[in-house]
């Protein structure tokens, strides 16, 4: 179900995550049970801090890159020009924090007074191909708009794998549809259910109650050899392109 506003088709539901099924309720009662988020482990926040730096420092050429194709583009195409960052406000082990990401779309696309307030909604048009830059294409099918977040994690509000951080208004659906993963660990980069974009099973709540499962379960060492895997898997879904 959805509702426009404006131009903009806004999705009634915590998109794209579902409720928590009765299979989770039964499996992981004792999440449900916490009452405030968890704490850091130190060998997780260690290798996102040092990855992070390292990848931060790798990208200054693509993003010099990328803002020299942003300003030839805004030449050629006056509509087309704008900032190349920008952040709308998401929400982070239940704290709101900033989101920072590339722009991907026009700006006559782009809700100036939500801008000013940094909600998603004035960004939502990004899921419509067709208001996309030319340079906005390329970024999103290589999930490069995701590259400015690594500096949210080297700051420590966020990490490289967890629960993918909300929008506010979605954090607020999907919490009070039942869901506390996202209240319970800092959002990642990629989560344990993010890795299959793509596929029918993208959007199911398990995944996420597993990882936090694990988090508990495991030894800050353990806990990082399990983010590995994930990243190892997230790496093949960008290599494959599909920007979905």
């Amino acid at each position: 179900m959805s509702k426009l506003t404006g131009n903009i088709a806004e999705p009634s539901e915590a998109f794209p995550y579902k409720p928590p099924t009765e299979e989770i309720l039964l499996k992981y009662p004792h999440l449900f049970e916490l009452s405030d988020p968890l704490p850091t482990r130190f060998f997780k926040v260690f290798f996102d801090k040092l990855v992070a730096l390292f990848l931060l420092l790798a990208s200054l050429p693509i993003f010099l890159i990328l803002k020299l194709a942003f300003v030839i583009e805004g030449w050629i195409f006056p509509e087309n020009k704008g900032p190349m960052f920008f952040y709308y406000n998401g929400v982070s082990a239940g704290k709101i924090i900033p989101k920072y990401k590339i722009r991907l779309i026009k700006e006559k696309y782009i809700d100036p007074e939500g801008a000013k307030c940094h909600d998603w909604i004035a960004y939502s048009a990004e899921w419509t191909p067709d208001s996309r830059t030319y340079v906005g294409q390329f970024v999103k099918k290589f999930y490069l708009d995701e590259l400015p977040q690594f500096w949210s994690v080297l700051k420590g509000d966020m990490s490289i794998v967890g629960p993918r951080p909300l929008s506010v208004l979605h954090y607020e659906r999907d919490r009070s549809q039942g869901n506390v993963t996202r209240f319970l660990l800092r959002g990642g980069l990629l989560g344990l259910g993010h890795i299959n974009k793509g596929t029918s099973e993208m959007g199911n709540p398990v995944y996420e109650y597993e990882y936090v499962d694990q988090y508990l379960k495991r030894s800050s060492f353990s806990l990082l050899c399990l983010d590995l895997w994930v990243i190892w898997k997230g790496i093949l879904v960008i290599a494959k392109g599909g920007g979905h």
